[in-house]
């Protein structure tokens, strides 16, 4: 049975799943590639979209949050050397487990959004 998940739902995961003031990247990842955005695809989806991220703006109200929105483009699947990123949880879940741990990523999520 396929289940279809809202976009707001989407948008309630992608927030506790993210640390929503790093510029730089995610947890030790660092760099463009490695930075977030909320794509849109239409303007309820950005409606929604800002929504979602006024209310992290207003519970965080002492932090900068540097989440963009952006309009959705051309997608490009990951090919060749770099497709291993793909799926790399389940692919590799020791050495996933390994770079969860090192790079204190449930730690700060924790410390961001609680037990969420």
């Amino acid at each position: 049975m396929t289940k279809i998940v809202s976009y707001e739902d989407l948008l309630n995961h992608f927030w506790v799943n993210n640390d929503p003031f790093d510029a730089k990247g995610q947890f030790c990842n660092k760099g463009h590639t490695y930075l977030r955005a909320i794509f849109v695809a239409n303007k309820q989806e950005g409606k929604l979209a800002q929504t979602s991220r006024d209310k992290v703006i207003k519970h965080f109200c002492k932090q900068t949050e540097v989440t963009p929105i952006l309009p959705i483009s051309k997608f490009y699947p990951i090919r060749g050397r770099e497709s291993y990123h793909q799926d790399f949880y389940k692919n590799n879940p020791v050495r996933y487990k390994v770079y969860r741990w090192n790079c204190d990523r449930d730690q700060r999520l924790e410390e961001i959004w609680g037990k969420k």
